[in-house]
């Protein structure tokens, strides 16, 4: 039985920074943190990972409860796979993979746990009627690596997955900060500004027929903004991508993007990772060429796809080879932080405004037309608040 308990505190381990405490039938010569998946190994049994996250009622100072697992299972070691919030904890095991799943245990006194959350999923609570600080929940275990459990950890939402597009938006809370984010101040102008940005990116991608053409080649956009609480992807500094996959995923030969935004919302550097190339660096009024890896045009990258160039007033020019070029502007305030405006062969179009309210799962998008009435739009968007899934 493996225990991974409140007693690290107590020893001087921080919140984040946990140890694995050995089971009652462990001895100092065993390899405590590796048994079980040796073991699983050597029956020719899978070895399988899962995850699970904690939610706290109300948040507090962070805390680690004392955990449970069946005889078997083991806490994935490293101080990344058991990280303490202030709204929640969450951590990794492994063992025999089973989709029945296996009964974990959870004593912590004087926190209510509110819910308990596998990949995109809510698992049963069952309380201990002997014990009010003790409960125990079924987790499956079934994925093939910690990696890949990560959906655990996000809260995002999909309003457009289909051909020619990945368009995802994250929920970031200050009370869930991990990793990086848990030693500097809370970003809070750039994770308000990268959804008015990515729903805008997202319309000018739609609109210009860019998603379109990509979808005809079997291609796709990937439209998506930054975490602030995953341990296993540091997404720091605050960044969000508008990236071109020549084919159905990151698989394919990529144009990936990373547009960096400084502490006032502002783009000023975009990385872009190119298959076969590396990092291309492109600063402000710097135009980066993204292309479709078909045929053997431009050295071998293909033809052109799109051009993007970070603005003067810390927005994106987004210009098609063919057709009206597009650009995310500064708002009325000259800033990207309350609202984007949307320009259209150089003349404004929309006005894009969005509001996140991640506590209770509700995304207000404003959109209003420049220059025609019709664009007038208003979209709510329901969100499980706790795994992002729409409602």
């Amino acid at each position: 039985m493996s225990t991974l308990s409140r007693r690290a505190l107590v020893t001087g381990a921080s919140a984040t920074g946990l140890t694995l405490a050995l089971s009652r039938t462990a001895t100092a010569a065993e390899p405590a943190a590796d048994a079980p998946a040796a073991a699983a190994a050597a029956a020719g049994a899978d070895v399988a990972y899962a995850a699970f996250r904690l939610v706290r009622l109300r948040p507090g100072d962070p805390a680690t409860p004392e955990m449970t697992l069946p005889d078997g299972y083991e806490f994935v070691p490293g101080d990344r796979y058991h990280v303490a919030s202030r709204a929640e904890y969450y951590s990794f095991v492994r063992g025999p993979a089973t989709a029945d799943g296996i009964e974990v245990s959870v004593r912590w006194p004087g926190v209510t746990v509110a819910a308990v959350v596998h990949m995109d999923t809510r698992l049963r609570i069952r309380r201990d009627r002997a014990d009010r600080h003790r409960f125990a929940f079924t987790l499956p275990v079934t994925q093939p690596s910690a990696d890949a459990n990560q959906p655990t950890l996000q809260i995002w939402s999909h309003p457009d997955i289909s051909p020619g597009m990945y368009y995802k938006l994250d929920h970031n809370d200050p009370d869930r900060v991990a990793g990086p984010w848990a030693t500097v101040p809370w970003p809070a102008k750039e994770a308000r500004s990268q959804l008015h940005q990515l729903v805008a990116a997202h319309r000018i991608l739609v609109a210009s027929g860019l998603k379109t053409t990509a979808a005809a080649k079997g291609h796709r956009w990937f439209v998506a903004g930054f975490e602030t609480n995953n341990t296993l992807h540091a997404d720091n500094p605050p960044h969000w991508h508008i990236s071109y996959n020549s084919g159905p995923d990151f698989n394919s030969p990529t144009h990936n993007t990373h547009f960096w935004l400084d502490a006032d919302a502002k783009n000023f550097y975009n990385g872009m990772d190119v298959t076969g190339l590396g990092r291309l660096r492109h600063y402000v009024g710097d135009p980066a060429h993204l292309y479709d890896f078909a045929g053997d045009a431009n050295d071998g990258r293909g033809e052109l796809v799109a051009t993007m160039t970070i603005r003067e007033d810390g927005g994106i020019d987004i210009a098609p080879p063919e057709g009206p070029a597009y650009a995310l502007a500064a708002g009325r305030d000259g800033t990207l932080t309350e609202e984007v405006t949307v320009l259209r062969d150089g003349r404004p179009w929309l006005r894009v405004a969005t509001e996140d309210r991640y506590r209770v799962g509700v995304m207000t998008i404003r959109t209003k037309g420049l220059s025609n009435p019709a664009d007038n739009d208003f979209t709510l968007l329901r969100y499980d608040p706790l795994t992002g899934v729409l409602a």
